[in-house]
């Protein structure tokens, strides 16, 4: 054969195994408001930079009548491009090809790619759209899933790992996502759960659709377990690519820079936060008015909404910003509150990302509730987290910083570089006016007016414990500035503690309270 026809045999095999499942499948993909695998791979990547490897692989089945089908690609695709002229590696499950289903094949080539990710030590995306473990391979199947797992773990803190949920994701398949930093999804596409509406039904025989049961608003609003979530698959690639530029390629590089620039004129912090500590308002307008070009990229921003998480600029570095919502049940920390910000802190400080912490809380939550949903265990989390971390710290006390709450939100107590806090912030074991029912009840008691007599009391507890003057003389708060100054003081504290290193004690691993 001639080396012509020899091209022209590739160019053919190429341009069937292309078409994935077939034009039928194809376009029921496409009526269920989904692009095939391979649009998505080109939508997320530069343009003409996707190289794609072991296109010719085939399933290695031979049981169920299984020999005689041709399964182009064995339903995945792998390999590698760009995104900003940055090279990532990736892989889409193909739902047109045996429903995505995972078989040895399958999960041999997400593994191949996965290895490269970690060897090469660039991000690794993965697109997740498959009906689960391919049935007629058995445990060749479930091996396949194991196999990604350890790699999962292997790569965690070294390489960003990206999960999309573009299509169903059933059973042990779920796992490998939940182990990733992110995991984006997007409304009416997105399926994840671990029993499927049948079982349930079979078991339970209770009724519910597989949207309710864990569509992408349940997992990004109710369990967790999405950080990103989109309307659309376009919106969800430009979230991708978005987050992408705030975050290192590995574990031993910083993000890269951007040229700097200042906040918005309209964001002034000191017209944000309300005199009256009753009185809430948005801690996203405080990042904002402190951020480059008060941009900010929140992350999980549907769960545990008490809490934000994200990421923002300061003086073109990205930093990682943890920040009390006071318009969310007075931004008190609970059980997922302190999950999914002890995750993020433990996110950033494995990928060289300083932390800044800004501090408006009462405290824990308190409540049978919260007792009975672990919140010491899961408290717990953000106390090792905070610990843990050897990346600059730092902390600003806007307003109220009451009991464990204010131990807890990166305090000098747990290594904070740098503590500052506004003039009005109130720094206590509890607020003024608990406290002052507790240390002076007798007092008001026996008072003639004891209404009278509490409010003077608790201003006398506000004076002489809930300031920041108190802490500052103790040496816990290393400033009280100007909520106008509090940009210039971080930007300064992130250039001081540019170099930072310290030393942990040797050990294998802590154990964390999981």
């Amino acid at each position: 054969m001639s080396l012509k026809r020899n091209i022209l045999d590739l160019r053919k095999r190429k341009e069937e195994i292309q078409k994935g499942g077939g034009e039928e499948a194809i376009e029921k993909q496409a009526q269920m408001g989904k692009l095939t695998a391979r649009e998505r791979i080109i939508s997320i990547l530069d343009e003409n930079s996707f190289h794609e490897y072991d296109m010719f692989v085939e399933h290695a089945a031979r049981d169920f009548g299984m020999e005689d089908k041709i399964l182009h690609g064995d339903g995945v695709i792998i390999g590698t491009g760009t995104i900003y002229n940055k090279p990532v590696c990736i892989f889409a499950q193909d739902f047109t090809v045996a429903g995505g289903s995972l078989g040895l094949m399958h999960a041999q080539k997400i593994t191949k790619i996965m290895d490269h990710a970690l060897k090469m030590r660039v991000p690794l995306i993965g697109i997740n759209d498959s009906g689960g473990a391919r049935i007629q391979e058995g445990v060749n199947s479930l091996a396949g899933y194991g196999e990604i797992f350890f790699r999962n773990t292997l790569a965690s803190g070294v390489i960003p790992q990206i999960s999309v949920i573009l299509g169903p994701c059933a059973g042990g398949a779920v796992y490998s996502p939940a182990l990733t930093d992110f995991v984006f999804v997007v409304e009416n596409i997105s399926k994840m759960f671990i029993t499927g509406p049948g079982v349930i039904k079979s078991v339970l025989g209770e009724d519910i659709s597989m949207e309710e049961l864990g569509g992408a608003r349940v997992h990004a609003q109710v369990t967790g377990n999405a950080h990103f979530f989109a309307k659309n698959e376009k919106e969800c690639f430009e979230q991708i690519k978005k987050l992408i530029t705030y975050i290192p390629w590995n574990n031993k590089e910083k993000a890269q820079p951007f040229p700097a620039k200042p906040p918005k004129k309209s964001k002034k912090v000191e017209r944000i936060v309300p005199t009256d500590p009753k009185i809430p308002y948005d801690m996203r307008e405080i990042i904002k008015a402190i951020t480059d070009g008060s941009e900010f990229l929140e992350i999980m921003e549907l769960f545990a909404p008490n809490i934000i998480i994200g990421f923002g600029r300061m003086d073109g570095e990205t930093v990682g910003f943890v920040a009390n919502q006071p318009m969310v049940l007075a931004g008190v920390l609970d059980t997922d509150s302190s999950d999914k910000a002890a995750r993020f802190i433990r996110y950033c400080d494995a990928f060289n990302i300083p932390i800044v912490t800004l501090e408006d809380l009462p405290g824990y939550l308190p409540g049978v509730d919260q007792e009975h949903a672990g919140v010491i265990r899961h408290g717990a989390k953000i106390l090792y987290a905070y610990s843990e971390a050897t990346v600059p710290k730092i902390t600003v006390i806007l307003r109220k910083a009451y009991g464990g709450g204010y131990i807890a939100m990166n305090s000098r107590h747990l290594r904070a570089d740098f503590v500052f806090a506004w003039p009005a912030a109130e720094i206590a074991v509890m607020g003024p006016e608990g406290a002052a029912n507790i240390v002076f009840r007798k007092e008001i008691m026996e008072a003639e007016d004891p209404e009278a007599m509490r409010l003077q009391k608790i201003q006398e507890y506000k004076e002489k414990f809930a300031n920041p003057y108190v802490a500052a003389a103790k040496g816990y708060i290393d400033e009280v500035i100007e909520p106008e100054e509090t940009r210039s003081r971080i930007l300064h504290a992130l250039k001081v503690s540019k170099n930072k290193n310290i030393s942990m004690p040797v050990k294998k691993h802590g154990i964390p309270p999981f």
